[in-house]
């Protein structure tokens, strides 16, 4: 199974190296000297990590035969894909890999079906499901655990505790200006007042 384990990004100095954004959770082990990844473009690889080390908080790696910044600014963007054998899990038990979360079915803890897990997608603060409803709409689900509170994959089946207004429109909408006039902005309050 291939698993996508990082992105290139720019050209750092003049010797071939580049920044990456690391989309793996073991980049010590998925992203070591000797490491062989494939990529995506294919065209561009295999790539074969020579050098790796961190400057300023990013991991900067430098491969096999790319020598200089026009070698290294060529590669910008293109996936880094491990192959990864399926039925390893993260050591972490509460850590999941991609696959083992796509299409898994979506329940509140009423047992109330939302969808099914149709993508990951990986954002700098957190990670999302992008969950498909019955109706073909998509709602996007913050991976937290304050939200998600089970991943059962022998059930398939991941259990959400979504707070108002994330899978329906019953959202709570409570201006400060409210807050500090110790009114909850009701409507009733506002009647109440006037009589």
């Amino acid at each position: 199974m291939q698993l996508v384990v990082a992105r290139v990004g720019r050209a750092h100095g003049i010797k071939g190296e580049v920044t990456v954004e690391v989309r793996t959770d073991e980049p010590e082990l998925r992203l070591g000297p000797g490491a062989v990844l494939l990529t995506d473009p294919a065209s561009t690889g295999p790539l074969t990590i020579e050098t790796g080390r961190v400057h300023s908080g990013r991991l900067l790696l430098r491969f096999a035969g790319v020598r200089d910044r026009n070698a290294a600014e060529a590669l910008r963007n293109t996936l880094l894909i491990a192959e990864v054998d399926p039925d390893v899990t993260p050591e972490d038990p509460d850590e999941y890999y991609d696959h083992q979360l796509m299409d898994l079915d979506v329940v509140t803890k009423d047992g109330a079906e939302v969808g099914r897990i149709t993508e990951i997608s990986h954002l700098p603060s957190q990670d999302l499901f992008v969950v498909e409803r019955a109706d073909g709409t998509e709602v996007l689900i913050p991976f937290v655990e304050e939200i998600v509170v089970e991943i059962d994959l022998e059930k398939q089946r991941a259990v959400i505790d979504p707070p108002p207004g994330l899978i329906d429109d019953q959202a709570e909408i409570v201006s400060s200006r409210d807050e500090e006039n110790g009114s909850s902005g009701s409507d009733e309050d506002a009647a109440g007042a006037d009589a």
